[in-house]
């Protein structure tokens, strides 16, 4: 009966307007797996889809279902048996497993780890928090800023970084026009709005964030703001993370300076960082600087990534090989990590590429 009567619901709303942009979905759907998994997280690549496919989605497929609509589908889908102890199967918040990958498959980042960890568990542990998480991630290219946004998906999402309640943004290629900035100030809002009234927890990426247009942060820095709501939905369940090579230099500055002085790379503390980094980002160019996000001081932290050592190589070379299956040793380890390129130059101290070649590095190692 609750099927039959989802099914005429479907129906009656499907004739009433262009309810299912298909092809729109269609276009968003490939474009956003096509990238993450061929320039990110280096899956099987397809050919890539020419720029009138590359805009941000607006419009979700459910979004336009009154609420009554969306209560009767959730009882359907119960009844089916696919509900969870949580009342969404989607979200699983699984803390445990974010601290051992944050662990055991990140190298070389105490700090992110401690960071990252105690702000997402405490955030998920907060449902009543006054507003949504912000994060943002700054470092070298290479360093693990992507690598750590996709295990906090792995460990919050049934489905990681493919589910539903999770989107990723990436500057140069969703919003590459300035004529176009406040088109894409809608669709943005628009996206956001939709995925929000979607899922009761929602995690938003924006890649190379430091691209971003200042109008274009403006225009979303309600959703992140001490706001119950806005416009009638409350944004509070939702975190935002915002990666960028913005303070890579201070970083490594400050790492430098540490093992010049004899320190351990384990005693930087983010007493030595949080400061500069802030400030750094404040007089840096482009969207962040001039943004309400930082003058509104609405970042709940900055999360430093600190230069990876030639160890710390070894150790993703390690993991690239055991991801495929292949056993190795020492000496193909260090001949990977001696591939490599280093700076300073006289001390060749830290990886200019970090971890983020290494998987293709090793196929020329390959027997």
């Amino acid at each position: 009966m609750l099927l039959r009567c989802f099914l005429a619901a479907l129906c009656a709303l499907s004739a009433e307007a262009d309810f299912f942009p298909l092809d729109s979905i269609s276009n968003v759907s490939s474009y956003y797996f096509n990238y993450i998994y061929c320039n990110i997280w280096e899956g099987e690549c397809q050919p890539h889809q020419d720029d009138a496919a590359q805009q941000v989605p607006t419009r979700d497929l459910w979004a336009g279902f009154p609420q009554d609509y969306m209560s009767l589908m959730h009882q359907w889908y119960c009844s089916l048996g696919q509900c969870c102890d949580s009342g969404d199967c989607r979200i699983t918040n699984n803390i445990t497993g974010l601290a051992k990958d944050l662990q055991t498959k990140l190298h070389g980042q105490h700090l992110v780890q401690s960071v990252v960890l105690k702000a997402v568990q405490g955030f998920i542990n907060s449902p009543e928090s006054n507003k949504p998480l912000t994060l943002s991630f700054h470092g070298w290219s290479g360093t693990g800023k992507n690598f750590v946004a996709r295990i906090i998906a792995d460990n919050l999402y049934r489905d990681g970084v493919k589910s539903e309640c999770v989107r990723l943004f990436i500057a140069p290629f969703h919003f590459p026009h300035a004529r176009l900035v406040d088109t894409y100030k809608g669709q943005l809002r628009e996206a956001i709005r939709d995925l929000v009234l979607r899922c009761p927890q929602t995690l938003f990426i924006f890649d190379e964030a430091e691209k971003l247009h200042p109008g274009l942060i403006d225009a979303i820095k309600p959703f992140m703001d001490h706001y119950d709501n806005v416009d009638g939905v409350s944004y509070r369940r939702a975190l935002f993370l915002f990666l960028s090579n913005i303070g890579g230099a201070t970083i490594n500055d400050v790492a430098l300076d540490f093992w010049h002085s004899g320190q351990n790379r384990e005693d930087i503390g983010m007493e030595d960082l949080e400061h500069r980094l802030r400030a750094e980002t404040m007089e840096s160019h482009g969207g962040f600087a001039q943004s309400e996000l930082m003058s509104g001081h609405l970042i709940d932290f900055f999360v430093p990534f600190l230069p990876l050592e030639y160890r710390h190589v070894k150790l993703c070379a390690r993991d690239a090989y055991t991801a495929r299956g292949l056993e190795t040793d020492e000496a193909t380890l260090d001949e990977v990590a001696k591939a490599m390129l280093y700076v300073p130059k006289e001390e060749r101290l830290f990886s200019a590429q970090g971890c983020k070649s290494i998987p293709q590095r090793i196929n020329f190692f390959l027997p």
